[in-house]
Order: C-alpha cells, then sequence, then structure tokens
C-alpha cells in the first residue's frame, strides 16, 4: 500500500458494511482454546494483525515469538508461556520493548511463575520458562492496564488451587474484565465476582465446543464518526453482525453517538444475521463530557468527531492512552493543530477542546504505527477534502479492510 492516501468523501452514504470480527473476543477465545483439554472449533476469528500473531504464536510455538506491536498478544502470551511447559524469549517492537509489562510479570512471579527481563527492568523482552503453577490469592492494581488482568484471569482455571484476584483501589475499563469472564463462562469456567473488587477462579478444565465470533464494536466507531459528520440527512450504515446485548465494552459507543446525532437501530439482514442500521437525526449538543475511563479505545473517534462538527468537549479517564501504540494524547494534539485545532491536555491525562482554532496546515495526518489514528482522522475528510493519511497500513492491526470498506461506501482515495 502506498505510504500516503488523499481522501474525498461523497456527498451520501447509503452502504453495508462486513465489519471484522472482535479482536478482544478473537484473542482470549484462541488463548483459551489452547488451554482448553478439549478441541475448540473457533468460528470466524478476527483477520487482523494482533490475533494473527497470537494464533501464530500458539500454533508454532518458536523459542523467539515475536509479537511485533501486539499489545494485547505480549500481555496474555506473557501468562500462557508461564504455565505452559517449555523455555521461550518472548519480544516485539522498539515501541513494545518501552511499553510497562511490570505489574503484570510481578504478579505471576508472586504466583510461582519463572521470568526473567532480558534488557530493562520492568519492560518486554521477556525470557519465560513455563511450568505447573500453584495459584491461590493474589492482589493488583484495578487501575493498571486490563489487559495484565485478562491474562491472569485466562489462565487461572489452571491454576492448581485456582485464583482469587483482589483488584485495589479505582477499577479501570471494567467491561473488558467482565468480557474477559464472559468468553470464559461460554468455555466452561465459573468465574466471578465474589465482591465488587474480587474475583473467584475455580481450577477446572475449559471445554472444547465450536465457538462463533460476533463482529467488532470497536471497529463500527469509525463508521458511526462518518454518519455524524455527514450533511445529509438520509445517509445510513449497515453493519451486520453487531449484537444488542453483547458484552463488549465498545458497544458504549452507540450511547454516545445518539447525543451527536446518529441513532442505532438493531435490525437483522436478509439471511437473519443480527445488525445494527444508523441513520442521522438532529443534535443540539453544546458541549460534551464523557469519563473513557470504562472504553478509551474510542476515544480518538470521538476527539476527531468532535472536533470536526466543531463541538467543545471535556474528556477524562485517558491516563491508558499515554502507554499504548503510541502516546495517543500527544499524537491527538499534535494531529489535531494540522485541522487548525488547539487541543489541550493537563496533569490528569484530560483532553479538551473548548472551541479554539489556529491556522491550519493541511499537512498529511502522522499515524504514529497506531491504527486507531488512521481510521479516526480518516472520517474526518467529510469536512477537510483531501485529507491526507501517512502509512495508511497501520490499519491492518485491528481493520485489515478498512480501506476498501471505505471505498465500496463511496470514498474516492487516491494513493501518493
Amino acid at each position: 500500500m502506498s505510504l500516503k492516501l488523499s481522501l474525498n468523501s461523497p456527498s451520501k452514504i447509503d452502504a453495508s458494511v462486513e465489519l471484522p470480527a472482535s479482536k478482544s473476543i478473537s484473542n482470549r477465545a484462541l488463548i483459551i482454546s489452547a488451554l482448553a483439554g478439549e478441541k475448540v472449533n473457533l468460528i470466524n476469528p478476527s483477520p487482523c494483525d494482533d490475533t494473527e500473531v497470537i494464533r501464530t504464536a500458539l500454533e508454532q510455538m518458536p523459542p523467539v515469538i515475536d509479537i511485533h506491536g501486539a499489545g494485547t498478544a505480549m500481555r496474555f502470551l506473557t501468562a500462557y508461556l508461564s504455565v505452559t511447559p517449555g523455555e521461550h524469549t518472548l519480544t516485539g517492537t522498539d515501541r513494545m520493548k518501552h511499553r510497562p509489562i511490570g505489574p503484570l510479570v510481578e504478579a505471576l512471579r508472586y504466583l510461582g511463575a519463572d521470568i526473567t527481563y532480558l534488557g530493562e527492568e520492568g519492560y518486554p523482552p521477556l525470557r519465560i520458562r513455563g511450568k505447573a503453577l500453584e495459584g491461590g490469592q493474589l492482589e493488583i492494581a484495578g487501575d493498571v492496564s486490563s489487559q495484565y488482568i485478562s491474562a491472569l484471569l485466562l489462565i487461572a482455571p489452571t491454576l492448581k488451587n485456582g485464583l482469587d484476584l483482589h483488584l485495589c483501589g479505582e477499577i479501570v475499563s471494567r467491561p473488558y474484565i467482565d468480557l474477559t469472564l464472559h468468553v470464559m463462562h461460554e468455555f466452561g469456567s465459573k468465574a466471578e465476582w465474589s465482591d465488587v473488587s474480587t474475583i473467584h477462579v475455580p481450577h477446572e478444565a475449559y471445554h472444547g465446543l465450536n465457538y462463533r465470533i460476533e463482529a467488532d464494536w470497536s471497529a463500527s466507531s469509525y463508521w458511526y464518526e462518518v454518519l455524524a459528520l455527514m450533511s445529509d440527512s438520509e445517509s445510513t450504515v449497515l453493519l451486520p453482525g453487531l449484537h444488542d446485548a453483547s458484552r463488549q465494552g465498545d458497544s458504549v459507543v452507540r450511547y454516545i453517538f445518539s447525543l451527536l446525532g446518529v441513532k442505532t437501530a438493531f435490525t437483522r439482514t436478509a439471511d437473519g444475521t443480527p445488525a445494527v442500521r444508523l441513520t442521522r437525526h438532529l443534535s443540539t449538543l453544546p458541549r460534551l463530557e464523557y469519563d473513557f475511563i470504562n472504553s478509551p479505545d474510542v476515544a480518538q473517534t470521538l476527539t476527531c468527531t468532535c472536533l470536526a462538527i466543531g463541538l467543545p468537549f471535556h474528556f477524562t479517564g485517558l491516563g491508558s492512552l499515554r502507554i499504548k501504540e503510541t502516546d495517543r494524547i500527544h499524537a491527538l494534539e499534535t494531529e489535531a493543530r494540522k485541522l487548525g485545532f488547539v487541543v489541550s491536555s493537563d496533569s490528569d491525562n484530560a483532553l479538551e477542546w473548548d472551541g479554539t482554532r489556529c491556522e491550519p496546515t493541511m499537512e498529511p495526518i502522522c499515524t504514529y504505527d497506531d491504527h486507531r489514528m488512521a481510521m479516526s482522522f480518516a472520517p474526518m475528510c467529510i469536512k477537510f477534502p483531501g485529507l491526507s493519511i501517512l502509512h495508511p497500513e497501520v490499519v491492518d492491526k485491528s481493520y485489515p479492510t478498512f480501506w476498501d470498506d471505505f471505498r465500496k461506501a463511496g470514498f474516492s482515495i487516491e494513493e501518493e
């Protein structure tokens, strides 16, 4: 793919978009499948790079496992390899070697895991010698990455004494923890919250089954953004595969975007597949305030949406964005200025735009090796014709068909 794309939008959207399967569910199901004592058949797994990295590692189990830039893979495989016989080195990109893993390693070591840092203390790469672990009681901060917590939960049924995991302090991204528990339940685990901050996971084998993975609500957020930015009141997008009762935390986008002029209707396709139909309606919201503590992955989408429609905002709960594929808060501030928006953050990692503008340069949008930067800024071409995106291939991390779907929906995409 070209290193730069120039984007222009149609005047009206009437599209049906086949979203990728949920990356979050796929990654959890792959780890469970590898731990299960019986055959598991995963139907419709995500085609994204993050999921492929985990699948390849589990199938081949080479001595050195390079997960590239896949943060979920680093966390989940660290836990998985700790309870799986054999010795492996787990490594990734230079950026990955600067993303913290210490809280998870410390927790696993407390349970008896044999993990050694091969570089800077607290960061990958890791050497892991897998073995059976006893389990028992464990405390971990609730405001660390929920992926640390999910990684521990996924292996918990294999621990000889199970696991009582107590989350200390504020618990962030709780919906992602609940999603992990939900997928574990599907495979026979009786893991449950024993109180508001403690999860009890008994020792028991996962069951084998045929398991179909639903479409990705995170990916839907960019189509919500498209509808929010369209001027044509008759524009519509159909998204098959999204479920009303989904446990995916990012399904919250349907509530947030209802405030911004996008209506969600649950329906079915001709073959009976659950689907969502998006339509435009009037919004008079003067300012949006929202705490993203439970859904940080859609913060970039909402930031770009609000800027493009000229809606002032104040967003909190964004601390985890500092340690994602890039420092997403800094990236948003920097790239928004290219389009004429002065976005600011504070020491608490709140992000705000009060309407202040600057002279737009319309320089190409940098993506910082971050899939969500590319996909969040892309719909802004509706308001900024000719918008350019650098390194558009980063979308492969979670939504490989994103640009194809954009073209099918009527967007003009020129490679430069």
